[in-house]
């Protein structure tokens, strides 16, 4: 029986259409962010203003501090609320740091150097603008569009060797939601792309990208063995699915408020997290998935389930309890593992398109 729609607005102003079972759990999620929101409040009275600020910046071995740090790592895990997300998300991340490290004009000057220049990256900037949540009132119109075309365009002459990739779009416009300042959100994106996230994930080639989706395979073999299994039996390749979710960092995947959980913890804990949360959502439709033959059919179920990921509780507690261990140096150690047949790859790649040219 096919359910009855209705649109309503989630937490971050996003219109989506939800049966009136998904409204009901888009409304509890809110509750529950608002109790989160009072918890925090009462630590921030016991404990003193931004304690959890100073308490990253603490390099002490008390037990204090070791306690403060635990509790924080915990309290992040069950969600930041929205109105200490800019804040905190600067100073977790290095951002706060990163924009220290310039003048104090220094993105002002960036808009106004490069106003009216035209680049390849800016034209692809132009074109995706308008696809970029378009269900978002403020993203969606005009004001909203110029202001996260400057901060791409503003990055695209940062970095040139980067430019503009298709996906800093949507994770830029998702910045600009949270940090409310398009000068924060400039920050934002400067510390994930050059920090958090491996490096060269959005150059030309692809390169750290593409060793994510290698890492991503090897893990799923280890963590889900039996779908890694049945995905080779069906020729299907998981990276249809997992590019977009590492190039959006799962804002065109999920819903914002699980999006936003997900970028908590990974401005905590590193990008480790990003592959912890792949293998969680396919690990709660692995029993469903496991039966299908079909690509298309798989690809919808995932894209479904993922869409309607009202509860960012749900999936935290199979990416955390159920996932197993997950260490940078583990993901750092693939990685390195995988470098080679990368290169390897995009050289032949290369190759092969020159050859082509001179035919």
């Amino acid at each position: 029986m096919k359910r009855r729609m209705i649109q309503i607005r989630d937490l971050h102003c996003f219109t989506v259409d939800v049966c009136a079972e998904d409204a009901a759990v888009v409304e509890r999620v809110k509750d529950r962010v608002r109790e989160r929101g009072r918890q925090w409040w009462e630590l921030e009275a016991s404990k003193g203003a931004a304690w959890y600020l100073h308490c990253q910046a603490q390099q002490s071995l008390s037990f204090i501090a070791a306690f403060n740090a635990i509790q924080l790592r915990m309290l992040i895990r069950k969600g930041i609320p929205p109105q200490l997300r800019p804040r905190i998300w600067l100073f977790l991340s290095g951002a706060a740091k990163k924009r220290s490290t310039v003048p104090h004009s220094y993105y002002k000057d960036l808009v106004d150097a490069v106003r009216d220049k035209t680049t390849a990256a800016t034209r692809q900037i132009d074109h995706d603008l308008d696809r970029t949540f378009p269900t978002h009132p403020w993203l969606s119109s005009p004001a909203g569009q110029q202001t996260l075309r400057r901060v791409l365009v503003a990055y695209s002459f940062r970095d040139s060797r980067v430019g503009y990739c298709q996906g800093m779009n949507f994770v830029a416009g998702l910045l600009l939601v949270v940090m409310k300042t398009e000068e924060d959100a400039f920050w934002m994106l400067a510390v994930l792309l050059e920090n958090v996230l491996l490096s060269d994930t959005y150059s030309d080639n692809l390169y750290g990208c593409h060793i994510e989706q290698r890492v991503f395979k090897e893990l799923l073999r280890k963590k889900c063995t039996r779908l890694a299994l049945h995905f080779e039996a069906m020729d299907f390749d998981v990276s249809l699915l997992t590019t977009e979710w590492f190039l959006c960092l799962f804002a065109k995947t999920l819903p914002s408020e699980t999006t936003m959980r997900i970028w908590d913890v990974l401005f905590n804990e590193g990008a480790k997290v990003l592959f912890r949360f792949a293998l969680g959502i396919l690990k709660m439709k692995e029993e469903e998935l496991l039966p299908m033959k079909h690509a298309d059919e798989l690809v919808k179920v995932v894209q479904d389930f993922a869409r309607r990921s009202f509860d960012p509780d749900v999936l935290f507690k199979v990416a955390f309890d159920k996932v197993g261990s997950m260490t940078m140096q583990t993901i750092d150690k693939h990685r390195r593992k995988q470098q080679p047949a990368v290169m390897a790859e995009l050289a032949g790649r290369s190759q092969r398109i020159m050859s082509s040219s001179w035919k």
